[in-house]
């Protein structure tokens, strides 16, 4: 039983047990609580799929977010060819990790 999910409007294949790595919620949940997942665009349990139009009303996806940290490094580099001009900038996105408890159709 797996559904495709989106959490901060990116989509994930998720089942349950997995953890998932999302753009920080770190503003509407703390760690430790629960993150109830309304936007499931696709359910497939076994041999029989349900698709979304946009979204499924009957199926909710549970969540618990197990911590709040920042990604990797990533370095972002510009430069002019032959001007001398060089620019290096490094950026860390701040991420929330998901674990996914259950997935219940209604």
């Amino acid at each position: 039983m797996w559904a495709v999910v989106d959490v901060n409007s990116k989509q994930y294949k998720v089942k349950e047990g997995d953890s998932i790595d999302v753009d920080s919620l770190k503003s509407r949940v703390a760690e430790g609580k629960n993150f109830p997942i309304e936007k499931v665009l696709l359910f497939c349990n076994n041999s029989e799929a349900q698709i979304g139009q946009p979204y499924l009303a009957n199926v909710k996806v549970t969540a618990e977010v197990t911590k709040h940290f920042k990604g990797d490094k990533i370095i972002v580099f510009t430069y002019k060819r032959r001007k001398g001009y060089m620019k290096k900038r490094g950026h860390r996105q701040m991420l929330s990790r998901l674990r996914i408890l259950k997935i219940v159709p209604s």
